[in-house]
């Protein structure tokens, strides 16, 4: 069957390229900013000068179509807007007003807020008004973000590849930087400001030492000064033992004063370049990170470090709790609460505590990490991953609007019902002053930037999401189709079907119920339930499935690791009882019979063959769907999104196959009536070998 998949993959290349000219229709390049098809030359006028400002009138000249009234850009402070006596409570430094309005006796359109980068979001909330129906002559919006850093994670790494990347390579072309500016950087920031992104991390969490250097250092400067016109910030992610590697000091010890003493010049060094500079982002002591605790002091005293040295100048630190160690024996799972919940209130008022969706690692579907809500005196920064690690890598069709809104939503009942993780992140719910959201960028050098179209999708769903927790992924995914492949009735209700069943989709052909962590080693491609050889316990799937003959599942109740004493009293209740757990999280915390009996009636083996084989029948059905719109999209973008659908549903039947016939060689049971059987044996899934893989350091 895989050599079969690989030459259907070969095909849809083929497919893909044959008979292509020099200059593609439609390569995707123009993501959701695709241009009116008749650009008007709006008439906008701009009142003041700043760069900004000119950047916000320029978008509004090439994408606006016919606007019914002139378009004024302001401050909202500015005399010639007094008359309007615009409400300005709550709008922040970020939040907008659009108008339609009279302005000395002449209908106008106005376009303000309190800053410039303010107006460049309005003026960008203008346009995608218009792209998805609304009437300009009557328009009135008026929005502010919930989160303050709403902040793009890129796993870029200094030789142009990109962990866990699967769209090309790096953006940022380090070698001819600061010399050459890509006109690619320019069009990445007009994308998230779109979005109302406002910060970029420019490289890997497993960051070298070297990106803290003087050549480095002057070309994220180089970047700093494309995005900062887009009202962008850049900021780095720096390696904990930098002292030692590029200060040739003995230690990296966070309470040593040379070592404070070096991180200060350093951040002095950086600021001097980059004035606007955000702050670090920190992998510590994880997955072999080095760390605080490699010289006996917590994460609070490696934060408050580099927080010391960036305050002077309004910086701050994203303090990653992503961690995890083979000296721990507990279940990996508690292992980020068991180090920081009793850290709470000890961290400096510059730090926020990044923390992603679940706790173990953007697996397809997790619960809500504990620790969200645990930390009343700690700014709490969501991690949320746009790069399908887990979810089918670029050619799966797997929107994450559902996954994103699903943390979002859930409740941690902290302060009783309604304390949701979007409460807890935007800073509402315990009054912080700082807020952020981090995404793991899905960008690279590929012309459509993500790898395919509907990956597009998930960055901008993310930057709607970072701006207002609280849309729906539905309401994201037809804003997005509207814009992205115009407003045809049937196309846009077609790519809304697809994407709202897709990431479902997912779960079910790689693991229903809460399984979790069951791909291939190393390069997380394809299954791989059967995994066990692994130097640590932690990294093989059966680690995490625990199935046997008599069951399945992880048993983190009390008579297992107990994991769900870290959610409050009234979560951790509803967990206890696999009768009230919710049947999409079942497995994550109970290790159940497989004849256990599912609220549909059918034991959970059955059930569990049911979802694999409805996984598979969705994708087949997105297929279908696709095909009825050939002629209502560009021949490129479609063939590319058919090509890939043959892709996904090639390796959902390959996953579903595997993972049957690997839980058949435990449990002993046969599959229900009328269930195809697996196309191979257990021993020819367990041979495949995927040894360069895309986005897996080699």
């Amino acid at each position: 069957m895989l050599k079969k998949r690989l030459l259907t993959i070969g095909a849809c290349v083929a497919a893909l390229t044959i008979g292509a000219s020099p200059a593609l229709a439609n390569d995707g390049y123009n993501l959701w900013l695709a241009p009116a098809a008749s650009p008007s030359g709006a008439n906008v006028r701009v009142i003041g000068q700043s760069e900004t400002l000119e950047r916000a009138a320029g978008e509004l000249r090439r994408d606006l179509g016919a606007s019914p009234l002139p378009i004024i850009l302001a401050k909202i402070d500015d005399p010639a807007l007094s008359t309007l006596r615009l409400p300005t409570a709550g709008l922040g430094e970020e939040g907008y007003i659009v108008r339609a309005t009279s302005l000395d006796g002449h209908p106008a359109l106005i376009v303000t807020g309190k800053t410039d980068r303010a107006v460049l979001y309005g003026a960008f909330a203008l346009i995608r008004a218009q792209k998805t129906g609304a009437n300009l002559a009557a328009i009135d919006l008026q929005s502010a973000p919930k989160i303050g850093l709403r902040v793009l994670n890129h796993w870029d790494n200094l030789d142009g590849s990109v962990e866990r990347g699967y769209a090309g390579q790096s953006l940022w072309d380090w070698w001819t930087l600061p010399d050459f500016k890509d006109p690619r950087y320019t069009d990445y920031a007009r994308a998230n400001a779109a979005l109302g992104i406002n910060g970029i991390v420019l490289n890997n969490v497993n960051a070298k030492p070297e990106s803290l250097t003087a050549p480095y250092i002057a070309k994220a400067a180089a970047l700093a000064d494309v995005f900062r016109p887009w009202g962008i910030r850049v900021y780095l992610s720096a390696r904990f033992s930098a002292p030692i590697e590029l200060g040739h000091l003995k230690t990296a010890d966070p309470l040593d004063p040379e070592v404070q003493a070096w991180w200060k010049a350093k951040a002095d060094e950086i600021y001097r370049e980059i004035p606007d500079f955000g702050g670090f982002l920190v992998k510590a002591n994880s997955e072999g990170q080095p760390g605080p605790r490699d010289y006996h002091r917590s994460h609070a005293d490696g934060a408050n470090m580099l927080a010391a040295a960036v305050a002077p100048h309004g910086g701050i630190v994203m303090w990653r709790a992503f961690v995890y160690a083979e000296t721990d024996p507990d279940d990996r799972a508690k292992q980020a609460y068991t180090e920081f919940h009793p850290l709470d209130g000890k961290f400096a008022d510059n730090v926020l505590v990044q923390v992603k969706n679940g706790a173990i690692d953007f697996q397809p579907r997790e619960p809500f990490h504990p620790l969200f809500g645990a930390m009343p005196k700690t700014p709490m920064m969501l991690e949320l991953q746009l790069t399908k690690e887990y979810l089918g890598f670029a050619t799966h069709l797997a929107y994450l609007g559902p996954l994103f809104e699903e943390v979002l939503d859930a409740d941690t009942q902290a302060k009783g019902k309604g304390s949701t993780v979007a409460k807890v992140v935007d800073g509402s719910l315990y009054g912080h002053r700082l807020s952020g959201i981090a995404g793991v960028a899905n960008v690279g050098r590929d012309r459509d930037w993500s790898g395919s179209t509907f990956n597009q999708a998930n960055w901008y769903a993310f930057g709607r999401l970072a701006w207002d927790p609280t849309l729906s992924a539905e309401k994201i995914a037809r804003e997005w189709a509207q814009q992205t492949f115009g407003t045809d009735p049937l196309v846009v209700d077609t790519a809304v079907r697809m994407m709202m069943s897709s990431r479902e989709a997912v779960v079910d052909y790689t693991g229903p119920f809460g399984l979790a962590h069951l791909m291939g080693t190393g390069h997380h491609y394809g299954p791989g339930p059967w995994i066990s050889d692994l130097a640590r316990p932690e990294w093989n799937p059966v680690y995490y499935h625990k199935a046997d003959k008599a069951g399945i599942g992880f048993d983190r109740t009390k008579t297992g690791s107990n994991a769900i004493a870290q959610y409050e009293p009234a979560v951790a209740r509803m967990l206890a009882d696999p009768r009230t757990t919710p049947e999409s999280e079942l497995l994550w915390f109970h290790h159940l019979p497989w004849g256990w009996k599912m609220k549909s009636g059918r034991t959970l083996w059955e059930e569990m063959v049911a979802h694999y084989d409805r996984g598979v029948a969705t994708v087949a059905q997105m297929q279908a769907d696709w095909q009825t719109v050939k002629d209502k999209v560009d021949a490129e973008r479609w063939q590319k999104t058919a090509s890939y659908l043959q892709i996904q549903h090639n390796e959902a039947k390959w996953w579903r196959d595997a993972s049957l016939a690997y839980w058949m060689s435990v449990n002993g049971l046969p599959l229900p009536s009328g269930v195809a059987a697996p196309e191979h044996d257990l021993a020819w899934y367990k041979a495949q070998e995927f040894p360069l893989a895309p986005g897996h350091p080699h």
